[in-house]
C-alpha cells in the first residue's frame, strides 16, 4: 500500500511540474510574440485534451497549445452535451453577488412591502430601459435598486448627473422614463456614476438594462413583466 501511495505521489508531482512547465513556456511565448499579453491572469487546462484556457484582463479568454505556438480566440463548444463552455466560464467570472453590489452607489423605489429584491442598470437615453420602465410599474412588493448606469453618449452622463443629484432621485428618473419630463439641472458628488460605470465594465455589462437577482442571476435585456415576475419568485425560491 506505502509503494502505491509513493507512486501516486510521484505521478501527481511530475504531472504538477509539467503543468508548470507548459505555463511558464506559455507565458513566455505568448508574452514576447503578441506584447498585449504579457499580463496574464491564469493558465489553465482546457477541457479538451491539448487545448489550454488562457485568462487576461479579469474576464477575457483565448485558448492556445502547450508552446503557445497558436492563439485562438472563440467559443469552445461540448457538441456531446451540447454546451457553450467559454460562455460558461465567462458567465461564472462575471457573476454578481447580489449582496456584494454597492447600494449606496444606487436609488431605490420600494413597491408594497418591497419583500423581493432587484437591481437594475440603466442608461437614460436608453429607449429599451423606456420601455422596461413602464412594464416594471406593474411589478409590485419589490425593492428596486437602481444603478444609473450612463453609457450611451455624453448626455446620458448628464442626464444621469441631474437626477442622481435631484431631491428626490426616485421621481425624478420616473418623470423621465415614464413621464417624458426632463430632469431638472442640479449639481452635487457624482462620484456614484462614475464608479458605476467602472462596476459595469469589471462585470461585462455592455447593454442596458440589465438585471440582477438576489440568487445572482443576471438577465440583461427589456424583458416583459410576466418574465421580471418569474424570476422574483425564482430567487426566492
Amino acid at each position: 500500500m506505502n509503494l502505491m501511495k509513493t507512486a501516486l505521489l510521484a505521478a501527481t508531482l511530475v504531472a504538477a511540474f509539467s503543468v508548470s512547465a507548459q505555463e511558464a513556456t506559455i507565458r513566455k511565448n505568448l508574452g514576447e510574440r503578441i506584447p498585449q499579453l504579457k499580463k496574464i491572469d491564469e493558465v489553465t487546462k482546457s477541457p479538451m485534451p491539448g487545448l489550454f484556457e488562457i485568462r487576461v484582463n479579469g474576464t477575457d479568454i483565448f485558448y492556445t497549445d502547450a508552446e503557445g505556438n497558436f492563439l485562438v480566440q472563440g467559443n469552445l463548444i461540448d457538441t456531446k452535451q451540447r454546451r457553450n463552455l467559454t460562455e460558461e466560464r465567462i458567465d461564472k467570472l462575471t457573476a454578481i453577488s447580489f449582496d456584494s453590489l454597492p447600494i449606496k452607489d444606487a436609488f431605490t423605489i420600494v413597491r408594497g412591502n418591497g419583500k423581493r429584491k432587484l437591481a437594475v442598470f440603466e442608461d437614460p437615453n436608453c429607449g429599451y430601459c423606456k420601455r422596461f420602465e413602464h412594464d416594471l410599474q406593474k411589478v409590485d412588493n419589490v425593492t428596486i435598486h437602481m444603478f444609473l448606469y450612463p453609457i450611451l453618449s455624453a448626455d446620458s452622463a448628464e442626464k444621469s448627473k441631474h437626477i442622481w443629484c435631484a431631491k428626490d432621485k426616485a421621481k425624478s428618473w420616473q418623470d423621465w422614463m415614464v413621464r417624458d419630463q426632463l430632469p431638472k439641472a442640479a449639481s452635487c458628488d457624482s462620484a456614484a456614476i462614475e464608479r458605476n460605470v467602472e462596476l459595469g465594465r469589471k462585470y461585462k455589462i455592455t447593454g442596458t438594462p440589465t438585471l440582477v437577482f438576489v440568487d445572482g442571476t443576471r438577465v440583461p435585456g427589456a424583458i416583459s413583466t410576466a418574465q421580471v415576475e418569474k424570476h422574483l419568485t425564482d430567487a426566492k425560491n
